[in-house]
């Protein structure tokens, strides 16, 4: 099947979904927190959607694996529970009849104003309580929206403030505007990255890249991403929207199905940097059906597993 016609089928799959998650009880979500997303995000051709299995190794891939760390294994950071909190980034679907509120912003000059689709209950990275990160991210079916927020706590007057906000058309490839952020250090939107139950445990195959952090990064960014957030100019560190790819040669029979699914992914579509943060560490969204023993195989990987794709220019202004 052609992109083209791929696409096509993508639109009348999103379409037709709209009425199937249209607003609940009161209206204030549309689908629930983590609900399934039956739907593409982005075109086929998107970045996050590209097929990178036969990309040629990065000229540097040694040295930025040796700095990301060879020895490391893959982490999952996400599953079931952590520290009384849902382990993962959690989004929200939302649709045409949640309430858009008001957001202030830290770093207003580099966020879209808004308003955004905030549901009463809207599920935050870490829990109401939540001290880290605090992604808020809201997924609008019916619009084809994606709306993120990095440290987001509702102001107490009905609105909320964040420390920086992106919204996204999921039906373009349009990217932000160079050098700035979103709700993720690099630039990008958060949630096409994220490990979702539906598509790992459900269906057995995720097709799309994935999102992971890196403890050091350097001053510069390869497209999608569009920002950078270090002043360190080691050529050996990995930039923002580094992709790496799992080496087709490694055997990936001896995992369970979602670990498996995980792993064949990261050979077809890689995983990109988005953020500073602990090396290797595999974002997804929590669900309670995860088995958290499955997986923690995927820490059998390791660093050296992996090689950098060369996918274009490093951007350093």
């Amino acid at each position: 099947m052609s992109p083209r016609a791929r696409l096509a089928v993508a639109l009348v799959a999103l379409s037709a979904l709209a009425p199937a998650v249209a607003g609940e009880k009161d209206g204030q979500r549309g689908g629930g927190a983590n609900a399934k997303i039956a739907c593409a995000v982005f075109p086929p051709d998107n970045p996050w959607n590209r097929d990178i299995s036969r990309l040629p190794v990065h000229p540097r891939s040694a040295a930025f694996i040796s700095s990301i760390g060879a020895d490391l294994p893959l982490h999952p950071d996400f599953g079931t529970v952590w520290q009384g909190a849902p382990n993962g980034i959690p989004f929200n679907v939302v649709d045409r009849r949640t309430a858009r509120v008001p957001v202030t912003f830290e770093y207003a000059d580099e966020s879209d104003p808004g308003p955004y689709p905030v549901p009463r209950d809207a599920e935050i990275e870490g829990g109401p309580d939540g001290t880290g990160d605090r992604h808020l991210i809201l997924v609008d079916v019916e619009a084809r929206k994606l709306y993120e927020l990095f440290k987001a706590y509702p102001d107490g007057n009905g609105g909320w403030r964040a420390g920086s906000g992106a919204i996204f058309d999921l039906a373009t490839n349009a990217l932000r505007p160079a050098g700035w952020t979103s709700a993720d250090a690099a630039g990008l939107p958060i949630f096409p990255g994220l490990v979702r139950y539906d598509e790992a445990a459900l269906a057995g195959e995720i097709r799309h890249a994935l999102r992971f952090t890196v403890e050091r990064t350097q001053r510069g960014y390869i497209s999608p991403a569009r920002h950078f957030a270090s002043r360190e100019s080691d050529p050996d560190l990995a930039p923002m929207g580094l992709r790496l790819r799992l080496r087709a040669g490694y055997d990936t029979s001896r995992f369970p199905r979602p670990a498996r699914a995980i792993l064949e992914a990261l050979k077809r579509y890689g995983m990109l940097v988005a953020d500073n943060g602990s090396s290797l560490y595999l974002s997804g969204a929590p669900d309670p059906r995860w088995k958290d023993a499955e997986l923690a195989t995927l820490k059998r990987v390791k660093g050296r597993d992996f090689e950098a794709v060369d996918t274009g220019p490093i951007v350093t202004r």
